[in-house]
């Protein structure tokens, strides 16, 4: 068996449609599979017209294989209790009953002990008036779905944004999770100019920021959440007076969006987990892609090689193996 095979472990998430609980996990770092399934019943391989019949007890989950030391279990909890209404026990959104309740699916002693601190932090938290009733089980069989349904965001992108809209899932996202109150912590923790940045897309002067001109080895970090974002193998001096890339260490930890603001036609780039705005992609960078990655300063932390290890990011440091 492999080192990384011993590393993989499995977590298993019920949260409604299925349909909708495959993105926000996909092709994150560490993840290696998502796969749209039914668990929890007490039949033998159900079908998606008998787990609509509720009567056999399963609800549909997705099963997602991981790397711990790349991805802990605690952020895939994170990003699990930001795509349900864990107040309802009767269904999700749009689509009612039981087979479509919310659970956590547990695999072992360590995943139910953080589980249940995760649980219990949101509801301490109050971001939700009422009870959090999601349940955590132990995790059973899980049968994986008829091959129509699996990374249906990607076979079926119009129904699949059209489903998810009209289900009122994004409206609740939006409501709860980007609130007056998470606004308000943010300022708190922030500089007025990080805030302003990341929030508001403002952008900050060049050559007067921290690390336009920053060449020490290390990491760049989402200022917001933490997550690694850039390497300083990556950087280069363009000359603008903001901190240029070649690539990100993961593409898929950033994302592209079309930005017309001021009159122009650009791409911005946002941080995937925490959606906070990073700054611009040009292809006027150096050869052979001639990607660059232009990036606010304001929007990043650095942490110095040495420091990687006592940081929790000790798995990065083997990027500057010579």
């Amino acid at each position: 068996m492999s080192e990384n095979s011993q590393r993989e472990q499995l977590a298993t998430f019920a949260g409604g449609c299925f349909w909708c609980m495959v993105k926000p996990f996909d092709e994150l770092p560490g993840i290696i599979s998502v796969v749209s399934g039914y668990t929890g019943g007490h039949t033998d391989n159900p079908t998606y017209e008998e787990v609509g019949t509720e009567t056999t007890g399963h609800v549909e989950a997705v099963q997602i294989t991981y790397r711990e030391d790349i991805f802990p279990y605690d952020r895939l909890l994170d990003i699990y209790w930001q795509q349900i209404n864990p107040e309802d026990n009767t269904g999700q959104f749009m689509d009612r009953g039981y087979s479509y309740h919310t659970a956590i699916f547990v695999h072992s002693e360590e995943q139910r002990i953080r589980a249940e601190a995760s649980k219990k932090e949101l509801q301490a938290s109050r971001r939700f008036k009422g009870r959090i009733v999601t349940e955590i089980l132990p995790a059973g069989p899980f049968y994986p779905a008829e091959q129509v349904h699996q990374h249906y965001y990607k076979t079926h992108p119009f129904d699949y944004k059209m489903y998810r809209k009209s289900s009122g899932r994004d409206d609740f996202v939006e409501k709860y999770w980007n609130t007056s109150k998470d606004q308000k912590l943010l300022r708190g923790r922030l500089s007025e100019l990080q805030y302003e940045v990341t929030q508001n897309k403002a952008e900050e002067p060049p050559y007067h920021n921290e690390y336009w001109d920053n060449y020490r080895e290390g990491i760049y970090v989402d200022v917001v959440d933490g997550t690694p974002l850039f390497s300083s193998k990556d950087k280069f001096d363009f000359g603008s007076g903001w901190p240029s890339f070649t690539r990100p260490i993961e593409e898929s930890l950033v994302w592209q969006e079309a930005d017309f603001s001021n009159g122009l036609v650009r791409t911005a780039l946002r941080s995937r987990l925490s959606r906070s705005y990073l700054g611009h992609l040009f292809f006027d960078g150096p050869e052979p892609t001639k990607l660059h990655y232009q990036v606010n300063s304001a929007a990043l932390r650095f942490i110095p090689k040495e420091e990687l290890e006592n940081s929790g990011l000790g798995g990065y440091v083997k990027l500057f193996d010579n």
